[in-house]
């Protein structure tokens, strides 16, 4: 079977390189870090290979024969493609890169990071540009190994593993909306109401919501579910003009009920939290473009910068954490 590559030893173009800059074997030898039989004994292997003397001695030193004028230049050639393409780190410069940034989250989550991230990036980075993705649990995976995606930000319990890194930015928790002029509830939800009024449920595949919908089960309570979507987008003007309550995460009711015609409530239970993190695989861990990007993330998403703390302290309590996620 024959193999991609000839049966040479590429690590002998070392040797006429380093003749041609010393003229003698001795400096070669040296700036090589090789002994002086070492060098000999790989000029002769050179040698046989090429069938031809490679380096004559002559009164001024050693000097290449016509073949291996030829072969210097080809050589040159090779060590600066493999110092370019492989041994220099490649640079990353925020202010003049045009990357595109690859990064998978639920439509809620593009809520809570796209505005502020966007705002930073245009500021720091304004020729990269950012390309979102909502993908399924079976897919995400295999999306970070493929590179399809470059981070994962959110909450992704699927993601684990040797392969697989995270970094929590903070926990979150859930509320409810409502009309603002809902005949049944006005400023307060209490258990009753929230079991007897119709509910609308996303069914997008987000973590989160699964999460909601097991602590429900566990704590016995069970939500009259009258409307079923996959978007969040048109939960707003669902419930602003239903009776209809929903309960999401508190980072999304707060954003919907910025718009004046919904209420923010508390939930009538003590809610699960979950982590917000950003997710990413081993084989992009030291990449400068991803690690750049993580650092940004870091610095804008972390506790101190949660927007929401005194949201959930207003609602829940100062401190109020909800039920560890498990």
């Amino acid at each position: 079977m024959k193999t991609i590559w000839p049966q040479f030893d590429y690590n002998l173009l070392r040797i006429p390189l380093a003749l041609a800059e010393t003229g003698n074997v001795s400096d070669a030898a040296e700036i090589l870090g090789l002994s002086q039989s070492g060098l000999s004994t790989a000029l002769a292997r050179l040698r046989r290979t090429l069938n031809d003397p490679v380096f004559v001695r002559t009164p001024k030193g050693m000097v290449p024969t016509p073949r291996c004028e030829r072969l210097l230049e080809s050589a040159r050639a090779a060590m600066n493609l493999i110092h370019e393409g492989v041994l220099e780190q490649p640079a990353f410069d925020p202010a003049t890169s045009t990357e595109v940034f690859s990064l998978a989250m639920t439509d809620v989550a593009e809520i809570v990071f796209l505005p502020r991230l966007l705002q930073h990036l245009y500021s720091v980075a304004p020729g990269t540009t950012v390309k979102v993705a909502n993908h399924p649990p079976q897919t995400v995976q295999q999306a970070l190994i493929d590179g399809d995606v470059d981070l994962v930000l959110g909450y992704f319990p699927e993601l684990k593993g040797t392969g697989f890194f995270k970094q929590r930015f903070y926990t979150h928790t859930y509320a409810c909306i409502a009309r603002r002029h809902h005949p049944n509830i006005q400023g307060k939800l209490n258990l009753k109401d929230y079991l007897s009024q119709g509910h609308a449920m996303v069914t997008a595949p987000a973590r989160s919501l699964i999460s909601l919908e097991r602590h429900l089960q566990q704590q016995g309570i069970h939500r009259r579910v009258v409307l079923s979507t996959p978007h969040y987008l048109s939960l707003p003007a669902i419930i602003e003009s239903t009776d209809l309550i929903a309960t999401v995460p508190l980072a999304a009711c707060a954003r919907f009920a910025r718009q004046g015609t919904l209420q923010l409530l508390r939930t009538p239970f003590e809610p699960p939290s979950f982590p917000v993190q950003q997710h990413w695989h081993r084989r992009t861990h030291h990449e400068l473009k991803n690690k750049w990007l993580r650092a940004q993330l870091a610095q804008l998403f972390d506790e101190s910068q949660d927007e929401w703390k005194q949201i959930e302290a207003a609602l829940y309590g100062r401190g109020y954490r909800g039920q560890r996620h498990q």
